[in-house]
Formats: C-alpha cells, sequence, structure tokens
C-alpha cells in the first residue's frame, strides 16, 4: 500500500462512510455507476480506485455493499483502536469530544487536559478533564499513541517536545503549528477550519459569477 497516492487514501473515509449508509438502508449491492453517482465521481475513478487494493466486484453483479465496507474498513485500520488524549477542553474540543463517536473511527479517548482551572475537574464524555501539568505522569503511565489537538498555536509550541519526549508519534492537529516539519518522523492530519471556510467562499463566488 506504500505506493497509493494520498488523493485514494483521502477518498477512503467517502467510501467508508456511503457504503455504511447504504448498509443501513438494506442496498445489498451497488454497481461502480451508482456508486459514482454517489460520490460525484466516474465509474471508472471508483474502480481504479478500488482496484488499487484488489478486486472486490464481479461483472455484471457490482460490488457487495457489507463486504466491501468491511473490507475498506480493515484497510482504514478501524479494526484496531488507538489510545489517543485530547488536549484543549475549550469550545473547539468540547464539541469534537461530544460529537465525534472516536470507537467506530479507530480511537479511544482515554483522557483530556487542559490549562485553564476553571474546567478543570469538569466532566467531559464521561471523562474528568485533568490539568495539563499532569500529561507527563499519565502518559508514562497509560499506552497512549496519539494526541488531538484543539489548542491555538502558540500553546501547543512548547507541548510537542513534551508529547514527542513521551513517545507520542501520531497527531490530529487543529493548531496551525506544523508538528511534520519540527518532526519529521511523526504522523500528523491537520485541520484547518479556516481554509475549508475559504474554499466553501471561493466556490459560493464562483457560483455567483
Amino acid at each position: 500500500m506504500k505506493d497509493i497516492s494520498i488523493q485514494v487514501i483521502k477518498r477512503l473515509p467517502r467510501y467508508y462512510r456511503f457504503l455504511t449508509e447504504l448498509e443501513n438502508s438494506g442496498v445489498d449491492k451497488i454497481s461502480s455507476t451508482k456508486l459514482a453517482q454517489i460520490m460525484s465521481s466516474t465509474a471508472s475513478q471508483v474502480r481504479q480506485d478500488l482496484n488499487c487494493f484488489g478486486g472486490f466486484g464481479q461483472q455484471g453483479y457490482g460490488y457487495p455493499v457489507a463486504s466491501l465496507r468491511k473490507e475498506i474498513g480493515r484497510i482504514l485500520g478501524l479494526d484496531h483502536t488507538h489510545n489517543a488524549i485530547l488536549l484543549g477542553a475549550g469550545n473547539l474540543g468540547r464539541a469534537i469530544a461530544t460529537h465525534l463517536n472516536f470507537e467506530s473511527l479507530g480511537f479511544k479517548l482515554t483522557a483530556i487536559f487542559e490549562k485553564d482551572k476553571k474546567l478543570i475537574g469538569t466532566m467531559l464524555r464521561g471523562i474528568e478533564v485533568k490539568s495539563d501539568n499532569e500529561i507527563e505522569d499519565y502518559v508514562r503511565g497509560n499506552q497512549v499513541d496519539t494526541a488531538f489537538l484543539t489548542l491555538p498555536k502558540d500553546s501547543v509550541e512548547p507541548l510537542i517536545e513534551k508529547l514527542y519526549g513521551l513517545g507520542i508519534r501520531n497527531y490530529w492537529n487543529f493548531s496551525h503549528f506544523d508538528i511534520a516539519r519540527e518532526y519529521n518522523d511523526t504522523i500528523v492530519e491537520n485541520v484547518h477550519l479556516g481554509d475549508s471556510l475559504m474554499t466553501l467562499c471561493y466556490r459560493i463566488n464562483e457560483n455567483n459569477q
């Protein structure tokens, strides 16, 4: 899978999401044409994407929805669970912790840390928010391989060295701090909400011209 393009990898969660909806709706099989329509893609693109991981469909039959969804889930690694900590219990952190079903997405949220004394000791997702001074002791005493960062850039920068030193190499990063540039052996998924909103703005403006 080392040669699979990042563009294909980024489409896999959409396949998984749509296939889950199809399975929940009682759909047993689907053609590449129908799946392409749902994906806003082409049948050729769907076949090329799925052929990167082997043959899943049969000509004249289509793709079995349940087994294809399960296989894509396996490819995405959803059959494994990674223990994660959340740094930042402010508005963004609270929204993410409250509304995402981490367990179905390959992660288990085990602890939440915050520096704001007003938030320390509050409960979030059934987890008591800890002081960020407790990060080191917690990580040393528990198996943690991933950190979710919902902090401003200036707050993340001094924490990364500590997290990296504790062996954490995987980050879901909502800050604008470039972790991978500082530590090139990390795996980082950057989420820039402002970039997404500007893209929406561009598309709206283009549509109105």
